[in-house]
């Protein structure tokens, strides 16, 4: 394989030749033919041409008794001449049993038999076989056996072919010894082709996929984009989206039904970072990257027996990790965070990280099953809602049928719809459990709309979360020295503050 490499540079070199980009002409002078012509001789003076890899294990082990060049090593050519013999005398063997017997044996090898017989069962049924065949074995119309002569034989050859190898692996291991010192040479070589392969790589899906160039900007915009993998493997029928993160709108709350897309769609917008990033074409109608120093994902929801720790701990410990180490250079794609632990925990834990998630001004785009995440944080600056749409119909049987639309739609997904149930009332739950679970969904909704309407203190913190959000919009409009949008900017949030505080009163 290394000579096959090596003998392919000088190819690779004639057709970098009408390049003019700085980085092919860079990969054309590393890959010049004189820098690999050394070790390319030495090989080619100590192994056969024609040697290649081979399947099967008898071309397989010819080849490692032929593969060193005659004339190197006495001794081993000798071995070698054993070999050569040992083999036509197994030959002649067979040959000659055929005749004998009148036989129709074929000759067959493998690893752990060495050469054997296979003769048709047919050939047999008005005869018995020969007192001479060994080690009889009967695969449905075959007959496998052995000879002893032919056992003998065989061990004798093992013989001779373990010493073949032997003396050609001392041959072999000289010739390691002596490409060892043209090892940096070919490094740089095997560096240059990996970095042609993957831009042949990056042309080749530009040009067949309906990629587009993607542009370097302050804002991250995706028209029609789509997972990477997915597009490929679904064959053109996988749903776009759009997606949309600036400074303003940098925390995504991505909410929808089970099974609706939610983590594909935000796994696709970190696939497509890292392309865009590795100078990579993305699979969408128009694309446009900020530059990030770090990605960050909490998607999986397993546990780690190796290290003690329960699913809830790994999940603790890996946003553990992101918080310490996130910032406004970062982007974060955080999957249902809190679904190991108890519903109203969870809600807590889930409103605390995204709080402490808001105030880093990453990119963070967060898929979760809880509809109240959305409310709590409805107010606060630099949140945007989605929802994976669905639609629910009823069929003949009279059962709900969600078809998923996997399109992002801005707001929060309704918290009237009983996704959860209508779903598992459609993969076909008994009936009695779908009573039992719609009855305690009113009975929870009917408490929380009873204590929100006879609670005051609600009003009283919506009031006063309204006044911090404004008093950190005023904060981040002082700082940001535009002395002629200013006005307008008052304008609008004045605007925007009064209209919120009628909606408080009217709660």
């Amino acid at each position: 394989m290394i000579k096959n490499f090596l003998e392919s540079i000088p190819e690779l070199h004639t057709a970098l030749g009408p390049a003019n980009s700085v980085l092919l002409t860079k990969v054309r002078e590393l890959c010049r033919p004189e820098i690999t012509s050394h070790s390319l001789n030495t090989i080619r003076q100590t192994i056969e041409a024609d040697v290649t890899y081979m399947k099967s294990a008898l071309d397989l082990r010819n080849q490692r008794t032929f593969a060193v060049k005659a004339g190197i090593n006495g001794m081993l050519d000798v071995a070698r001449q054993t070999y050569k013999e040992l083999t036509e005398d197994i030959h002649q063997h067979i040959d000659v049993l055929n005749e004998l017997h009148g036989l129709d044996a074929n000759l067959r090898y493998d690893n752990g038999r060495k050469y054997w017989l296979r003769l048709r069962a047919a050939d047999f049924d008005d005869r018995p076989l020969p007192d001479l065949l060994i080690n009889v074995v009967r695969k449905k119309d075959k007959i496998e056996c052995q000879t002893l002569d032919l056992v003998k034989l065989n061990l004798r050859l093992s013989d001779t072919s373990n010493e073949v190898v032997i003396r050609s692996d001392k041959v072999v291991q000289d010739l390691l010894k002596e490409l060892r010192s043209d090892v940096p040479h070919l490094f740089r070589v095997c560096e240059s082709v990996a970095l042609v392969d993957m831009i042949s790589s990056f042309a080749q899906l530009a040009t067949t996929r309906d990629y587009v160039k993607p542009d370097l900007s302050t804002t991250l915009a995706l028209k029609a984009a789509r997972h990477p993998v997915l597009d490929k493997t679904m064959n053109g029928s996988f749903v776009p989206n759009d997606y949309y993160s600036t400074e303003q709108y940098c925390f995504h709350i991505v909410t929808g039904c089970n099974m609706s897309g939610k983590s594909t769609y935000i796994r696709a917008v970190a696939l497509l970072q890292i392309m865009a990033q590795i100078g990579s074409f993305v699979p969408a109608e128009y694309a446009a990257f900020s530059i990030i120093h770090s990605i960050f994902a909490r998607v999986s929801l397993d546990d780690n027996i190796e290290s003690n720790l329960s699913t809830f701990s790994v999940e603790m410990r890996e946003m553990s990790f992101i918080l310490r180490n996130i910032d406004d250079k970062s982007l974060a794609v955080i999957d249902e965070l809190g679904r190991a632990t108890s519903n109203r925990d969870g809600l807590a834990i889930a409103i605390a990280m995204s709080e402490a998630l808001i105030q880093t001004r990453a990119s963070v785009w967060f898929a979760t099953h809880y509809i109240d995440l959305t409310k709590v944080l409805a107010d606060r600056p630099g949140i945007l809602n989605l929802h994976l749409a669905a639609t629910t119909s009823t069929t003949e049987d009279g059962l709900p049928h969600i078809t998923m639309l996997y399109k992002a739609t801005s707001g929060a997904t309704s918290g009237e719809e009983h996704y959860g149930i209508n779903l598992a009332r459609a993969i076909g739950l008994p009936q009695s459990f779908i009573d039992k679970a719609e009855e305690v969904a009113k009975d929870i909704r009917r408490r929380r709309e009873t204590t929100k309407r006879s609670s005051e203190s609600t009003r009283l913190v919506a009031r006063r979360k309204l006044i911090l959000n404004l008093q950190d919009a005023l904060r981040r409009a002082k700082d940001s020295g535009s002395k002629e949008a200013l006005p307008g900017y008052l304008q609008l949030l004045q605007e925007d503050f009064v209209a919120r505080m009628e909606e408080v009163d009217n709660m």
